[in-house]
């Protein structure tokens, strides 16, 4: 600490510019550590970790090591196409995060030198006397030395838009202790918004050292698992390796037996290999992510990662909180009262709601508040009521001992004054002289408000007829005008989208700082009907496994510290539950890192938040949280079934390869025509599921298991038996057309047709695991029709243009032979139909759900965010 700096520090003067520098060179900026923007290197390098695609990669390298430089050339060019996909998807992400950088650095007014100075927030340090008016956002954390009626907007930091009043700091007094929220408290906090009054505060801390900072660097503490779909296709594609090079060295060791030459054994070997290799599942899974990602975004919700897409078909349970996700963050006046008791609800917020027996009352409100406001209450009031044409005399603020405030206003004539004044029901009544049986009767109607969740105001008016104005509140002769109660609106389309989470099995849990009547009313208009409201307090006395209990039966939380969201998060992924996590403030970080999925709002989150976070909602709108969750069973379903059909295809590309070498028969398909079938029409046909709309029961089945792999034993079965009965079908025609002795090039064209028809019957077979043969064909799906179109065209090329017919020496065929091949397909796409009839209950079990599945068996290491 530089000498001196103590006397400094003490009003009025504040800090020398000398100190002030040498204080910034010692502790840094006041600003969170940012996460540095990676480059392009940078990228490539952390995409190129992706198991899947360094597969992809590899098997360029190997097939240039071959001397194989067509297949080389294909493999490389879909590595690089993943790799641009994923670097455009990164760098639009962090583009649009940028965007939404609002609240870094804001400016600060501070005195240095004895003067006022404003200055780039960043630059304040501990030790300077910041001063503090009316729409100010506070620098740094600091104790107050001077308020006047001074009230904050601690949201970023408890959740709550309620502002909270502040007071002065007496001299001895010693405030290491208080916290973000409640009133009358001596400090004020970084990034907190003041609504109202005016102020000169020290400041105690800045950047890392201030609460914002603490809570943003928690959040490093709290590891990112790794994403279970990622482990689960490394072990598929481990497994089909494995199978591929037990195949393969049969192969070899065939080919030399029988026919005598072990180097064309190696090369055929290598064909076959090329055929079992599952170089489409990191393409397919690449475009999966990406394009799920762009879907999730059409309805305002960005993927920061692309993890958190499998894992929203999982989820379990979905952590809320109420301001600003279940509400519109947004007070309006739900209750008018009248001493008489007479009730009003406006209908609307505008003046037009208000009728006439409640219009004095509205206008003494509106004259008790701030003609410029900051205060979300007072700009509610102002709403429903009309200009005042008055001007403002004197306003007396807010104070400890009396939680009450009065504006005087000179007459639209000039002659005499009118005195409004508003605030807490039993200081108004205080002033009013409300005593007995009349305080009893205020006392039951303010209580039955605050029982449906309202902030409650009363409201008073005075006439003054003498040219000074007295010194005190207490002096003007109060009349009881009525009482007003606030409440932030639940958003329109929160109990339509509860509705749906829970006929898709997902639980709802609310998570608020807000009071347990508030919490309960809300809770309740939502429909979450929760059987227990949990305060802080109580939430401190569980231990972690009576809070995992309590968590199983409908439960809100209330009056909640930040760390114990990430306590109940923790809790809940203990117990089995699968956590995606909504929170737009600082407070939120840890537990939004915690969840498995974690949503953070885009409009009014901080910057912690939505770094921390996996999903984050443009547009604050608790309706895309099931929007996204339906996306994300969609896209989790069609990603089974584009596996299904590429296991499936696999079995009569191999089996044609390998059956010549042990019938004996002529080789059909070399390199040139199983790299056109894997690396063409395999990931072009795999587009078709990414593009199928989402099954009609999406939303009205559990939660899959996240335990269960991504191509269950069940599905793995059914993709063998459609692959069997591929290669009987196309072998069967290869059989056929070598005992009527043709011709070894139409041979190949007739086997080559035929196995691509079937393909495209796979195609239809796997459009869905529950509809009809009729669905399959009137489902819409344009990209099926486009796929469909240029296979013709292909085929047709190939046949027509000699060049391509030398290039994949096809003979002709004639129309009985393209009839047999058609009708190949079509026999096939009959057969599977019929088969999967019986199965069709399984199959939609299977495809996004484990219903037999009990809480205690899902563990929680499933899906990271």
């Amino acid at each position: 600490m530089p000498a001196g700096s103590q006397n400094a520090s003490a009003y009025p003067g504040g800090l020398t510019a000398a100190e002030a520098a040498a204080r910034l060179r010692a502790e840094g900026f006041n600003e969170l550590p940012q996460t540095r923007s990676r480059s392009i290197l940078r990228l490539i390098t952390d995409v190129l970790k992706e198991p899947m695609l360094a597969l992809l990669v590899a098997g360029a390298v190997i097939y240039l090591l071959l001397g194989d430089l067509a297949e080389a050339v294909m493999l490389g060019v879909f590595a690089s196409a993943s790799i641009v996909i994923t670097i455009v998807q990164e760098a639009r992400t962090e583009r649009v995060l940028e965007s939404l950088r609002d609240l870094s650095s804001p400016r600060a007014l501070v005195v240095r030198d004895g003067e006022q100075v404003r200055i780039a927030g960043r630059e304040v340090v501990r030790g300077d006397l910041i001063v503090l008016t009316e729409g100010d956002r506070v620098a740094a954390d600091a104790v107050l030395r001077q308020c006047d009626d001074l009230l904050t907007d601690e949201s970023l930091l408890t959740g709550e838009s309620v502002a909270v009043r502040k007071r002065a700091a007496a001299g001895t007094e010693t405030v290491a202790a208080y916290a973000a929220g409640g009133d009358d408290q001596p400090l004020v906090f970084s990034s907190s918004l003041v609504v109202r009054g005016t102020g000169l505060a020290e400041v105690t801390a800045t950047g890392p050292h201030t609460a914002i900072g603490r809570i943003g660097q928690a959040v490093t503490a709290v590891e990112t698992e790794t994403p279970r779909l990622q482990q689960q296709t490394t072990r598929l594609v481990t497994a089909f390796a494995i199978g591929g090079g037990i195949v393969v060295a049969i192969t070899v060791v065939l080919y030399a037996v029988y026919r005598g030459g072990w180097l064309d054994g190696v090369l055929a070997g290598i064909a076959l290999g090329m055929s079992m290799l599952p170089e489409e599942f990191p393409l397919v899974l690449t475009v999966f992510m990406a394009m799920g990602a762009w879907r999730i975004s059409q309805v305002r919700v960005l993927t920061r990662r692309a993890s958190a897409i499998e894992s929203l078909g999982a989820a379990t349970v979905l952590c809320t909180d109420k301001t600003g996700t279940l509400t519109q963050n947004r007070m309006t006046v739900a209750r008018l009262v009248l001493p008489d008791g007479a009730m009003l609800r406006p209908a609307a917020a505008s003046a037009d709601a208000v009728t006439p027996p409640f219009h004095e009352l509205v206008a003494t409100a509106v004259l008790a508040c701030d003609p410029q406001s900051h205060d979300p209450m007072e700009r509610a009031l102002q709403a429903i009521g009309a200009e005042t044409g008055a001007a403002l005399l004197r306003r007396y603020g807010l104070r400890p001992d009396l939680l009450a405030m009065t504006n005087v206003w000179s007459g639209r004539d000039g002659s005499g004054v009118v005195v409004a004044a508003k605030g807490a029901p039993e200081a108004i009544a205080g002033l009013c002289g409300i005593t007995g049986s009349a305080l009893a009767a205020l006392q039951a109607q303010v209580e039955t408000l605050a029982a449906d969740g309202l902030r409650v105001l009363g409201i008073a008016r005075a006439a003054w007829d003498d040219a000074e104005l007295p010194n005190a509140q207490q002096d003007f002769a109060f009349t009881f005008c009525g009482l007003a109660g606030f409440a932030d609106p639940l958003r329109a389309e929160v109990p339509g989208a509860v509705a749906e989470c829970r006929s898709a099995g997902i639980r709802i849990i609310m998570i608020t700082g807000d009071y347990p009547a508030t919490a309960t009313t809300i809770a309740r208009q939502a429909g979450l009907d929760p059987e227990r409201v949990i305060t802080g307090p109580e939430l401190a006395k569980l231990d972690d496994a009576a809070l995992a209990q309590a968590t199983r039966t409908p439960t809100a939380f209330a009056r909640i510290m930040p760390e114990q969201k990430l306590r109940i998060v923790n809790a809940l992924k203990a117990d089995g539950e699968i956590v995606a996590m909504t929170g737009d403030g600082v407070n939120d970080a840890p537990s939004l890192k915690s969840a498995h999925i974690g949503i953070a709002m885009g409009g009014r989150g901080t910057d912690v938040a939505r770094e921390a976070s996996a999903i984050v909602l443009l547009d604050d709108d608790f309706g895309s949280i099931v929007k996204a969750i339906r996306l994300g069973r969609r896209i989790y379903d069609n990603l089974r079934k584009a596996m299904c059909f590429i296991l499936a295809v696999h079995f009569p590309i191999a089996g044609l390869a390998l059956l010549p070498l042990v019938t004996g028969l002529p080789l059909l398909l070399g390199p040139v025509h199983i790299a056109f079938l894997e690396m063409i029409i395999d990931p072009v046909c795999s587009l078709v599921f990414e593009a199928e709309i989402e099954e009609h029961d999406v939303m009205q089945r559990p939660p899959r298991d996240p335990q269960e792999p991504l191509l269950p034993r069940t599905l793995v079965l059914w993709g063998a038996f459609q692959g069997v009965l591929a290669l009987l079908t196309t072998g069967g025609i290869l059989l056929m057309a070598s005992r009527v002795g043709m011709p070894d090039d139409e041979i190949r064209a007739l086997v080559f047709f035929a196995l691509v028809f079937v393909i495209v019957s796979l195609v239809f077979v796997n459009r869905s695991f529950s509809s009809s043969l009729r669905d399959a064909f009137t489902r819409p799906n344009r990209v099926l029709l486009l796929v469909i179109a240029i296979v013709v065209a292909v085929l047709a090329t190939s046949l027509a243009w000699p060049v391509a017919a030398a290039l994949f020496r096809f003979g002709p065929l004639h129309a009985d032979d393209l009839a047999l091949t058609v009708g190949a397909g079509i026999a096939t796409l009959i057969v599977l139909e019929l088969a999967k009839l019986p199965l069709r209950a399984a199959f939609t079990r299977r495809a996004g759900t484990s219903d037999q599945a009990k809480p205690d068996q899902v563990k929680a290491s499933a899906p990271a965010r």
